[in-house]
Protein backbone atom coordinates (compact mmCIF):
# COMPACT_ATOMS: atom_id res chain seq x y z
CA UNK A 1 0.00 0.00 0.00
CA UNK A 2 1.66 3.29 -0.99
CA UNK A 3 2.02 6.42 1.40
CA UNK A 4 0.36 9.04 1.60
CA UNK A 5 1.92 12.65 1.29
CA UNK A 6 1.30 14.28 4.91
CA UNK A 7 2.38 17.73 5.65
CA UNK A 8 4.32 17.61 8.63
CA UNK A 9 5.59 21.21 10.95
CA UNK A 10 9.58 20.45 11.92
CA UNK A 11 9.40 20.71 15.41
CA UNK A 12 12.50 20.55 18.01
CA UNK A 13 12.68 16.50 17.79
CA UNK A 14 15.93 14.81 16.80
CA UNK A 15 14.88 13.83 13.37
CA UNK A 16 14.85 17.34 12.75
CA UNK A 17 18.43 17.80 12.14
CA UNK A 18 18.06 15.40 9.14
CA UNK A 19 14.85 16.95 7.79
CA UNK A 20 16.60 19.94 7.70
CA UNK A 21 19.64 18.46 6.03
CA UNK A 22 17.00 17.16 3.08
CA UNK A 23 15.57 20.39 2.82
CA UNK A 24 19.05 22.34 2.25
CA UNK A 25 19.90 19.98 0.13
CA UNK A 26 16.70 20.84 -2.17
CA UNK A 27 17.45 24.22 -1.72
CA UNK A 28 20.22 24.14 -3.23
CA UNK A 29 19.36 22.24 -6.34
CA UNK A 30 16.20 24.26 -6.69
CA UNK A 31 17.33 27.66 -6.75
CA UNK A 32 20.30 29.78 -7.80
CA UNK A 33 22.74 30.27 -5.35
CA UNK A 34 22.26 33.92 -4.59
CA UNK A 35 18.58 33.35 -3.91
CA UNK A 36 19.20 30.14 -1.92
CA UNK A 37 18.90 30.33 2.29
CA UNK A 38 20.91 27.08 2.28
CA UNK A 39 23.79 28.92 4.27
CA UNK A 40 21.37 31.18 6.31
CA UNK A 41 18.36 27.54 7.02
CA UNK A 42 19.50 27.23 10.76
CA UNK A 43 19.74 30.80 11.30
CA UNK A 44 16.18 31.26 9.73
CA UNK A 45 14.72 28.73 11.66
CA UNK A 46 15.67 29.70 15.13
CA UNK A 47 14.02 33.17 14.68
CA UNK A 48 11.06 32.86 17.22
CA UNK A 49 8.41 34.43 14.72
CA UNK A 50 9.20 31.89 11.78
CA UNK A 51 7.96 28.38 10.45
CA UNK A 52 8.80 25.45 8.55
CA UNK A 53 6.52 23.35 6.97
CA UNK A 54 7.21 19.85 5.07
CA UNK A 55 5.72 16.92 2.56
CA UNK A 56 6.98 13.65 3.87
CA UNK A 57 6.07 10.45 1.63
CA UNK A 58 6.64 7.24 2.89
CA UNK A 59 9.73 9.46 5.22
CA UNK A 60 11.17 11.19 2.35
CA UNK A 61 11.02 14.99 2.24
CA UNK A 62 9.39 16.02 -1.18
CA UNK A 63 8.92 19.92 -0.29
CA UNK A 64 8.19 22.76 2.05
CA UNK A 65 7.27 25.84 2.79
CA UNK A 66 8.87 28.73 5.47
CA UNK A 67 7.46 31.75 6.18
CA UNK A 68 7.55 34.01 9.24
CA UNK A 69 5.50 36.50 11.13
CA UNK A 70 7.16 39.56 12.23
CA UNK A 71 3.69 41.12 13.60
CA UNK A 72 0.34 40.13 13.88
CA UNK A 73 -0.24 42.37 10.56
CA UNK A 74 1.55 40.42 8.34
CA UNK A 75 3.28 37.33 7.18
CA UNK A 76 5.70 36.21 4.71
CA UNK A 77 6.03 33.37 2.70
CA UNK A 78 10.15 33.55 2.53
CA UNK A 79 10.64 29.83 0.78
CA UNK A 80 8.19 27.21 -0.86
CA UNK A 81 9.64 24.13 -2.81
CA UNK A 82 8.71 21.07 -3.95
CA UNK A 83 11.33 18.00 -5.74
CA UNK A 84 11.03 18.18 -9.50
CA UNK A 85 9.94 14.40 -9.42
CA UNK A 86 6.81 15.58 -7.08
CA UNK A 87 5.90 18.13 -8.62
CA UNK A 88 2.28 18.87 -10.46
CA UNK A 89 0.68 16.56 -7.80
CA UNK A 90 -0.98 19.57 -5.71
CA UNK A 91 1.83 18.92 -3.11
CA UNK A 92 3.07 22.65 -3.29
CA UNK A 93 -0.86 23.44 -3.45
CA UNK A 94 -0.91 21.59 -0.10
CA UNK A 95 2.04 22.95 1.78
CA UNK A 96 0.56 26.84 0.85
CA UNK A 97 -2.33 26.11 2.20
CA UNK A 98 -1.07 24.70 5.24
CA UNK A 99 0.79 27.32 6.06
CA UNK A 100 -1.91 30.31 5.06
CA UNK A 101 -3.62 28.34 7.66
CA UNK A 102 -1.26 28.93 10.32
CA UNK A 103 -1.38 32.57 9.52
CA UNK A 104 -4.86 32.49 10.08
CA UNK A 105 -4.86 31.21 12.93
CA UNK A 106 -2.26 33.31 14.25
CA UNK A 107 -4.72 36.37 13.01
CA UNK A 108 -2.35 37.57 10.50
CA UNK A 109 -4.21 40.19 8.32
CA UNK A 110 -2.25 40.00 5.63
CA UNK A 111 0.19 37.58 3.72
CA UNK A 112 3.01 38.74 1.25
CA UNK A 113 5.54 36.96 -1.08
CA UNK A 114 7.50 37.02 -4.22
CA UNK A 115 7.40 35.02 -7.25
CA UNK A 116 9.29 35.47 -10.47
CA UNK A 117 7.23 36.43 -13.36
CA UNK A 118 8.69 33.77 -15.15
CA UNK A 119 7.70 30.50 -13.00
CA UNK A 120 4.11 31.00 -14.45
CA UNK A 121 3.15 27.31 -12.33
CA UNK A 122 3.51 29.17 -9.51
CA UNK A 123 2.02 32.44 -10.04
CA UNK A 124 -0.71 30.51 -11.24
CA UNK A 125 -0.78 28.78 -7.50
CA UNK A 126 -0.51 31.59 -5.56
CA UNK A 127 -4.01 33.10 -7.93
CA UNK A 128 -5.33 29.96 -7.38
CA UNK A 129 -5.36 30.25 -3.49
CA UNK A 130 -6.26 34.23 -3.63
CA UNK A 131 -2.95 36.22 -3.85
CA UNK A 132 -3.17 39.23 -5.78
CA UNK A 133 -0.26 41.05 -7.93
CA UNK A 134 0.31 44.09 -5.69
CA UNK A 135 3.39 45.11 -8.16
CA UNK A 136 6.68 44.17 -9.79
CA UNK A 137 9.81 45.09 -8.19
CA UNK A 138 12.58 45.62 -10.53
CA UNK A 139 15.82 43.59 -10.39
CA UNK A 140 14.36 41.81 -6.41
CA UNK A 141 16.33 38.67 -7.73
CA UNK A 142 19.17 40.14 -9.67
CA UNK A 143 19.93 42.83 -11.86
CA UNK A 144 17.88 42.01 -14.54
CA UNK A 145 15.56 39.45 -12.95
CA UNK A 146 12.49 40.86 -11.31
CA UNK A 147 9.86 40.10 -9.12
CA UNK A 148 6.43 40.12 -8.69
CA UNK A 149 5.06 41.06 -4.47
CA UNK A 150 1.95 39.53 -4.55
CA UNK A 151 -0.95 39.05 -1.59
CA UNK A 152 -3.70 37.67 0.32
CA UNK A 153 -5.75 39.74 2.98
CA UNK A 154 -7.80 38.22 5.28
CA UNK A 155 -11.26 39.30 6.13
Amino acid sequence: MATLPRVVELGRDPKSSEVIEEIVKMEKKIFPKHESLARFFIDELRKKNSGLMYMDVGGEVIGYVMYSWPSSLYASITKLAVNENHRRQGHGEALLRAAIEKCRGRKIQRICLHVDPSRGSAVSLYQKLGFQKDKLVECYYSENRHAYRMFLDFD
